[in-house]
């Protein structure tokens, strides 16, 4: 009995330890900044068509130069062809955007050593890489009205026209970044950060591969996917609606606030 005592002590001991230390190694905060996609309308200008993103931040620190985070993120991306320099996209005359809801776990790197609870480490750039879930939805402008594009098959998706079948709006990425986080004071930081997100869809923009026939289209799927197919000023000029050999990336930029809500610091006891 008296063993069976000491080893329920023990135990106790051992959670309360384990809870306390996850309470002072934690950061929770907010994210401000942009969001802009890389794709067949915006082909490699980064930044370009920023719109404002927002999101959460949870850090759990491993040690001084380890996390572990978790971010949820929100944003809007969107492309126009008709602002484009290149004659040739003028001409393709498309337009969309798309809300991105993202919720990513990954793994955090410092390269310095860093702790928010201490102002002996204050600095220090970073990297992560993360995988995420990305909830998409590209919708276009027509006549004043916002309409939703995956369910128009706009490139005979699910037709006999294309032998894919509609894309889903629920994506795996893959989100890599670097930044570099800076105390304010003791359990107040702010980080500045860009990340990138390699996808596994060429769908954000709704544009991927060639022109269909617009009436077989429009007997399949409707007067609507037709139209919204093929807007091109000049149909006899170009073939490819866009590029299929590349995927779409989007990418969140802008700056995070954390702050250690905890004021015991079990960190520091550990030696960190």
């Amino acid at each position: 009995m008296t063993r069976g005592l000491v080893l329920g002590i023990l135990c106790w001991c051992s959670t309360q330890v384990y809870s306390q230390a996850y309470k002072t190694c934690t950061e929770i905060g907010f994210f401000g900044g942009g969001s802009y996609y890389i794709g067949d309308m915006n082909p490699g200008s980064h930044f370009r068509y920023s719109r404002p993103g927002a999101g959460l931040v949870y850090r759990y620190n491993l040690s001084k130069r380890h996390n572990i985070r978790a971010t949820a993120f929100y944003g809007s991306v969107y492309g126009d062809d008709a602002r484009d320099n290149d004659p040739t996209l003028q001409n393709r005359n498309l337009n969309f955007q798309s809300d991105i809801i993202e919720i990513a776990v990954g793994y955090e790197i410092d390269l310095f050593k860093y702790n928010i609870n201490n102002m002996k480490h204050p600095i220090t750039p970073y990297f992560f890489y993360q995988l995420a879930y990305m909830r998409m939805n590209p919708t276009t402008n027509y006549n004043g009205n916002n309409l939703e594009l995956q369910p128009l098959g706009t490139e005979g998706q699910g037709t006999a026209l294309n032998r894919k079948n509609n894309y889903s709006l629920n994506q795996i990425t893959v989100p890599l970044g670097v930044g570099v986080k800076i105390n304010l004071k003791d359990r107040l930081a702010i980080s500045l950060e860009y990340g990138i997100r390699k996808t596994f869809t060429d769908y954000i923009d709704d544009v991927s591969g060639n022109y269909v026939d617009p009436d077989q289209l429009r007997a399949q799927n409707g007067p609507l996917a037709a139209e919204l197919s093929d807007r091109r000023i000049d149909s006899s000029e170009g073939y490819n609606r866009g590029n299929a050999n590349n995927k779409d990336w989007y990418s969140f930029y802008g700056f995070m606030i954390t702050f250690n809500p905890f004021k015991r610091n079990i960190c520091e006891m550990r030696g960190w």
